[in-house]
């Protein structure tokens, strides 16, 4: 890490970070790979005792690019397990229960799963010369064409119902902005057809007004979200037949922008508005939370009073996401920035003695949920690594 963005103190902090975060990923290696969170009684008991889709196929990629020869097997440990109980219509557990010897798939299907695991399939054999993707070259197949059928055929974007990918708490469904980010980049990634359109039709839906395309269809859903919303200078989070999401999905946006959805005018608009919104810790989950009794609350939202406002996937602070936020300043040349932004992340992890946080309260900043999380210790990790080398 070079420049001088930050303070010495700050450099310390990172550099201690650093360290903790490796050792987070060593302790939270088990027989079958990267468990979500720190192993005891709670995490158990919330079954963050598993190897999770989505968070064992972001801590296999920053796994392959530490040069730890234990933790690189341990990437190709988790990609292992979600493959060996890949479903046979291809699809990638949300989940893998090592000890019942089975995955869990969610309710109406767990879309991002099979994303990063195909994601990190290619970036763990890019990162390491390995040959995962020869070896599930069948199961690639088939995780390939379940995807290919959750595609619409002429809008070209995948297609879900709410509460199907990592927010499973969030009303979002239909076409679903985060979910088409990574769709795009898994179609650059393997080189299949169609990735025009689909960058296309997702700018032309999740930035409605830019665009009427001739497909009707298409053409019905712009004209429904096509009103002033909350956030418009952000892609809408979600489109569906008469509403839409307009909260301000961070995370979705910065994929947006580190996968290749959005131009650099596009980009510029996107970092401003979210740097325009201070938190005590980087990784706001949306700008704009949903409240109890509009049109896009669901009853399941305050189950266990979670996803209040200002919590959780509704407006909670993720260290994860704050990972997101300063690799996509970093890849738009706003490195001074980001180095500042990696060292309130690291103060972040750090908070409660280093206890590597889920999620903080976004209005009072206290710390909720799981400690030791996983994940925190990897996007840690690749935000560092990628102040001055593209990840993504």
């Amino acid at each position: 890490m070079t420049g001088a963005a930050v303070g010495q103190t700050d450099a310390v902090l990172i550099e201690e970070c650093t360290q903790r975060s490796l050792a987070l990923l060593h302790e939270n290696l088990g027989p079958h790979g990267f468990i979500a969170a720190r192993p005891g009684d709670k995490a158990i008991a919330r079954s963050y005792d598993r190897v999770f889709g989505r968070d064992g196929a972001l801590c296999a990629i920053a796994a392959a690019r530490s040069g730890d020869p234990v933790l690189i097997r341990g990437a190709r440990r988790s990609l292992a397990a979600l493959a060996t109980h890949q479903a046979a219509n291809g699809q990638i557990p949300k989940f893998v229960e090592p000890d019942k010897a089975r995955g869990d798939f969610w309710y109406l299907g767990c879309i991002d799963a099979t994303l990063w695991w195909l994601i990190a399939v290619r970036l763990v054999d890019q990162a390491t010369g390995g040959r995962l993707e020869h070896r599930f070259r069948a199961r690639v197949r088939r995780a390939l064409a379940w995807l290919a059928c959750q595609e619409h055929p002429l809008i070209h974007l995948l297609q879900q119902n709410e509460a199907s990918d990592w927010a499973d708490i969030m009303p979002r469904s239909g076409f679903v902005l985060y979910t088409n980010a990574l769709w795009l980049y898994v179609k650059k990634l393997y080189h299949l057809p169609g990735a025009t359109a689909t960058r296309q039709h997702a700018n032309w839906l999740f930035l409605p007004g830019s665009h009427l395309p001739d497909y009707r269809r298409l053409r019905l859903l712009i004209h429904y979200a096509k009103r002033r919303t909350a956030n418009p200078e952000l892609y809408l989070s979600y489109a569906n037949l008469s509403f839409w999401g307009e909260e301000g999905d961070v995370l979705g946006n910065l994929l947006a922008l580190l996968l290749g959805l959005a131009d650099d005018h596009r980009r510029r608009r996107v970092l401003d508005v979210i740097a325009a919104r201070p938190t005590a810790h980087p990784g706001l989950s949306v700008l704009t939370p949903i409240e109890p009794g509009s049109r896009q609350w669901r009853p399941y939202m305050e189950r266990h009073r979670q996803n209040l406002p200002h919590r959780y996937h509704n407006g909670g602070v993720w260290p994860m996401i704050g990972g997101f936020w300063v690799l996509a300043l970093a890849a738009a040349g706003r490195r001074a920035m980001a180095l500042q932004e990696l060292a309130r992340l690291a103060r972040a992890n750090a908070a409660g003695d280093w206890r590597f946080t889920e999620w903080f309260n976004g209005e009072r900043g206290s710390a909720e949920g799981m400690a030791g999380q996983t994940w925190n210790a990897a996007l840690f990790l690749l935000a560092r690594e990628g102040l001055d080398k593209r990840i993504f």
